[in-house]
């Protein structure tokens, strides 16, 4: 009796597992004697790229608008100070250094800061 109530819990686990996989969207085929199978579909992942492309273009407003307050030289050394410093420094470090994007947008936003 304990094996068959084993062997009972097995198959439903199976089941369950099986139902958990097929409710996300499956796909339909013939098996070779002609019996109609339920296959899951194998999950993509999606990258928000406009997520992306937002969190980019914020990054370099803020980095221009900072270059923009501070002037160049505080930039240029509050910069050098983070890269003194340990890795997650030295990586906002390299995100924040001065680039033309940066420079431009730096004296866009000085010409209406005065």
């Amino acid at each position: 009796m304990n094996e068959q109530y084993r062997d009972f819990g097995t198959r439903l686990r199976r089941i369950d597992r099986r139902h958990r996989k097929l409710s996300d969207g499956y796909v339909t085929s013939v098996n070779h004697d002609g019996l109609i199978i339920a296959v899951p579909r194998r999950r993509r992942i999606r990258v928000p790229f406009a997520g992306i492309a937002l969190l980019a273009v914020g990054v370099l407003a803020l980095k221009g608008m900072v270059h923009a307050q501070l002037g160049p030289e505080v930039y240029e050394a509050r910069i050098a100070g983070l890269a003194q410093g340990g890795q997650i420094e030295r990586a906002g470090a390299w995100v924040m250094q001065p680039d033309p994007l940066t420079l431009w947008i730096s004296q866009q936003a000085a010409g209406l800061m005065r």
